[in-house]
């Protein structure tokens, strides 16, 4: 098992995940939020769908992997190439108290962030959840493709020992 792709929406405790997992296998982890949007001596910038596919196929030739983010258009390369899929899918209650602690704590300088934490943001983040849930059917039918390498894990308390379960 050297290549690990977690997904899951906003606040879902993929990111907490990756890092704890990459940590305990040694394997390298890569944020895909860092992929997209990657730091130049002008700032920010947004890189293309065809500049993502190519930074992950970079990464993919290096060998060993965990990329964690949400289901874009530009990362179903990732499906295939990964060993595992853990789709990270806790309890729409528990997304959405994420988001909003999460949201106190940047303001409140607690937790670092690489995006402006306002309220535009902040309704952005419950719109993103939401039209996750509205596409719900349409991601379930895409993790169905891959069954024989998807995990899901749905307790967030038990999601260590379950993933650790399953991946050694």
């Amino acid at each position: 098992m050297n290549k690990i792709f977690i997904v899951g929406i906003v606040a879902s405790g993929k990111t907490t995940f990756a890092k704890q997992l990459s940590k305990e296998l040694h394997i390298p982890w890569h944020e895909l939020d860092a992929i997209v949007h990657h730091q130049t001596s002008e700032g920010r910038m947004k890189r293309t769908a065809e500049e993502q596919i190519q930074v992950i196929k970079e990464i993919d030739r290096k060998g060993c992997w965990i990329f964690e983010g949400t289901d874009r258009d530009s990362y179903q390369c990732l499906y295939h190439m990964a060993d595992t899929i853990i789709f990270v899918d806790p309890p729409l209650g528990i997304r959405k108290w994420r988001i909003l602690s999460r949201f106190m704590k940047q303001n409140l300088g607690m937790e670092p962030c690489h995006y402006k934490p306002d309220l535009i943001m902040l309704q952005m983040m419950f719109k993103w959840t939401q039209d996750f849930e509205r596409n719900r059917p349409s991601f379930e039918a895409k993790l169905r493709m891959y069954e024989d390498k998807v995990i899901r894990i749905r307790d967030v308390k038990k999601k260590d020992q379950t993933a650790s379960r399953h991946l050694r």
